[in-house]
C-alpha cells in the first residue's frame, strides 16, 4: 500500500510540472497583448489602432511605454528561442545569433517598425500560436525580413 501512495505521490508531482511547463508556454503573448497591457487599452483598441496603419511600436510610443514594449517583446523571443533550441529545431548558436540580431536591430527602433527591415533572415517569429519554424539559409527567400521588427 505504501508503494502505491508513493507512485501517486510522484505521479502527481510530475503532473504538476508538466502542467506548469505547459501554462508557462501558454505566457507567449502577441504583440497586440504586450501593448494593451502596458497601456491599458483592450486588445480590440489596439488592434483597431493597428489596422489604421500604426505599428504596436508607435502606439507603445505614444503611450510612452516604448522601452517597456522594446524589453518585453525581447523576453518573448527569447523564450521562444531558448524553446527551439529545447526542441532541436536550432542550435544554441544559431538562437545566440538571431537573439544579437534582434537587441542591435532594438537599439535602433524608434516605434515606426522600419528598423530591420530587410536586413536578414526572420527566425519565423509571428502572432498567434504558429510563431512560424523557419532559420532558413543562403538568401532567405520567402521567408521575410527583418528579425528584430517590432510592429
Amino acid at each position: 500500500m505504501k508503494n502505491v501512495k508513493k507512485f501517486v505521490a510522484v505521479l502527481s508531482i510530475v503532473g504538476v510540472l508538466g502542467t506548469a511547463g505547459a501554462v508557462y508556454a501558454l505566457e507567449i503573448k502577441t504583440p497586440a497583448d504586450v501593448v494593451a497591457g502596458l497601456t491599458g487599452k483592450s486588445i480590440t483598441e489596439v488592434n483597431n489602432e493597428r489596422t489604421s496603419g500604426k505599428t504596436y511600436g508607435t502606439i507603445a510610443k505614444e503611450a510612452n511605454k516604448l522601452d517597456e514594449f522594446k524589453a518585453q517583446m525581447l523576453e518573448q523571443k527569447k523564450a521562444i528561442l531558448d524553446q527551439r533550441v529545447k526542441d532541436g529545431t536550432l542550435t544554441q548558436e544559431q538562437a545566440d545569433a538571431i537573439y544579437k540580431r534582434i537587441k542591435d536591430n532594438q537599439a535602433l527602433c524608434d516605434g515606426t517598425g522600419n528598423e530591420g527591415t530587410g536586413r536578414g533572415c526572420g527566425a519565423g517569429f509571428g502572432n498567434g500560436k504558429g510563431m512560424g519554424r523557419g532559420l532558413g539559409s543562403g538568401s532567405c527567400t520567402g521567408l521575410g525580413a527583418g528579425n528584430g521588427s517590432i510592429r
